[in-house]
C-alpha cells in the first residue's frame, strides 16, 4: 500500500563561517528566529522544524509559504537529498521528484548520452529503454539538439529535457516544485496536459507552489509552512483562507464557483 509519513523532521544546516562578526550581524537581522546551536555547538540555521504529517492512497497535498519558508527543503527531504537532523520519513510505493530542471543530469553528455543514463538508472530492460528514448524524444521536440552536450542548451532547453525524461513514467508518489511551470507558451500548455495526467495517476502528489490557483485545482489539503514550522494544515480553502489576503483570497472564491 502506498503511502509517505513524516515525523518531527528538523533539517538544520550548519554555518562554518559564523565567526565573522559581519556576517553574524547579518544573520541575526535576518533569521535571528531560526538560528539554533547543533550537538557540538556549532550555529546552525534551521531550517525545517519538527515537521509531521501522514499522506495515504488518494491524497493531493500542498505546500504553501514565502520564500525561505521551507516549502523546497521538505520536498528535497522526501526525495531523498537532504537528510533529516532529526526525526523519521517511511514511505512505500514508487518516487519520481521534479524539484530541479538539472537534477541527475550530466550537463557534459549529450541529450541522448543523459537519456540512456536515466534508462540505466531507472532499470529498465532493453524494450523499456527504447520506449523510454522514443517518448523522451518526441515530447521534448529537441531533435538534433539531442546530439550536442548539454550545457550548450538554453535554460527552456534543459527544462524540456528534464520535464520529458522525469515525466516519461507514472509514478506512485510524484513530489514536484513550481520550476515545472517555466518555459515558453506552446511547451507550457503541453507540460501541462501531461502532468494533469501523472497527477491524476500518482497515488500520492506533493507539490509545493505560490500559485493559489494551480493548488486548489491540484490538491485536497494544504500545508502552511513559515520559519521551517507548520502555520496550519487542512482543507485547501480553509487554508488558503488564513493565509492569503483578504482581496485575494475573495478572487480566488470566484475563480472556484
Amino acid at each position: 500500500m502506498t503511502y509517505l509519513e513524516a515525523s518531527n523532521i528538523s533539517i538544520n544546516f550548519p554555518l562554518y563561517h559564523a565567526e565573522s562578526r559581519s556576517l553574524k550581524k547579518a544573520l541575526l537581522g535576518q533569521v535571528s528566529s531560526r538560528l539554533g546551536v547543533d550537538k557540538k555547538s556549532r550555529p546552525v540555521v534551521q531550517a525545517l522544524r519538527d515537521v509531521s504529517f501522514s499522506l495515504k492512497s488518494g491524497d493531493r497535498l500542498g505546500l504553501i509559504g514565502g520564500n525561505g519558508s521551507g516549502k523546497t527543503t521538505l520536498l528535497r527531504a522526501l526525495s531523498g537529498i537532504y537528510q533529516p537532523t532529526s526525526g523519521t520519513l517511511s514511505m512505500e510505493g514508487k518516487l519520481i521528484s521534479l524539484l530541479d530542471p538539472q537534477q541527475g543530469m550530466n550537463l557534459e553528455l549529450t541529450g541522448y548520452e543523459n537519456i540512456r543514463l536515466r534508462s540505466y538508472y531507472l532499470g529498465l530492460s532493453k524494450a523499456e529503454s527504447h520506449a523510454f528514448k522514443t517518448d523522451v524524444v518526441d515530447f521534448t521536440e529537441l531533435k538534433e539538439f539531442l546530439d550536442i552536450p548539454v550545457r550548450n542548451y538554453s535554460s527552456g532547453m534543459i527544462v524540456r529535457l528534464a520535464f520529458g525524461m522525469a515525466t516519461a513514467f507514472p509514478p506512485e508518489i510524484l513530489l514536484m516544485d513550481e520550476w515545472i511551470l517555466a518555459g515558453d507558451a506552446a511547451f507550457l500548455a503541453k507540460a501541462k496536459k501531461r502532468v494533469e495526467g501523472m497527477v491524476q495517476h500518482a497515488d500520492i502528489l506533493v507539490l509545493a507552489s505560490h500559485s493559489p490557483s494551480i493548488l486548489a485545482q491540484w490538491t485536497n489539503r494544504l500545508i502552511w509552512l513559515d520559519g521551517g514550522k507548520i502555520v496550519a494544515d487542512g482543507p485547501p480553502m480553509e487554508v488558503f483562507e488564513a493565509y492569503l489576503p483578504h482581496q485575494d483570497f475573495q478572487n480566488l472564491l470566484k475563480e472556484r464557483s
